[in-house]
This record gives structure tokens, sequence and C-alpha cells, in this order.
């Protein structure tokens, strides 16, 4: 299965940008992606939509599908199928459940805030 590469992005996005002689703020105004969003892209901190992907992929003359990779790693995901799990992935299910930890509290501020 082919899995979007975040280094591969990256450095498309970083060579292709620097050969067309571009800015961030330059591609920001070719796409409509915000310049942080695209610093965040570059510095792998940062998924963007497919939408998103299109647009740089149009405005920086690359293929998309260079960007995606076969990758036979197990994910995160398929820890849970067994009872033995590497320290990647116990790290990865943890941040994941920060990740999900931090989002509910989110919405429980958002509801407190707008008394809901």
């Amino acid at each position: 299965m082919k899995t979007l590469s975040l280094t591969v992005l990256a450095d498309t996005i970083k060579s292709q940008r620097t050969k067309k002689n571009i800015t961030q703020e330059q591609l920001c105004e070719q796409t409509g992606i915000n310049r942080n969003m695209i610093g965040r892209i570059e510095r792998m901190d940062y998924i963007p939509t497919i939408p998103q992907l299109e647009k740089l992929a149009e405005a920086l003359s690359f293929d998309m599908e260079k960007v995606f990779v076969d990758e036979n790693k197990p994910t995160v995901f398929t820890a849970f199928r067994g009872s033995h799990m590497t320290d990647e992935e116990r790290a990865g299910v943890e941040h994941l459940m920060d990740m999900m930890l931090a989002a509910k509290q989110q919405i429980m501020l958002r509801k407190a805030l707008h008394h809901e």
C-alpha cells in the first residue's frame, strides 16, 4: 500500500520552490495556502489536505504520485492486532492518545465558553 511520505513531500516542495526561485509567501499567493502551513509542510509538521496537495503540485510542477511511497512497515494501527509492540509503536499509541485527549479538552472548553 502506498502512503504519503512526509519526507519526500517536504523535500519535493523545498526543492521545487527553490528551483522556481519563489518564496513561501509567493507560493502562498499562488496556492491560497497559508504561508505558515507551507512552512509546517516543509518541516514535516503538517499533512496537507488532498486539495492543498493538488494546488502545491500544480504550482510547483511535480507529480503527486511521487510523494506516495510503498511502505510495508507496520503502522501504529497494526500494533493493536498483536500483543507485542515495539517502542516506536508504543510511542505512537501514546502520542495518538495524547492528541485525542487534547481534542476532547478543546471540545469541553469550547462548550463551556459558548455555554453549550
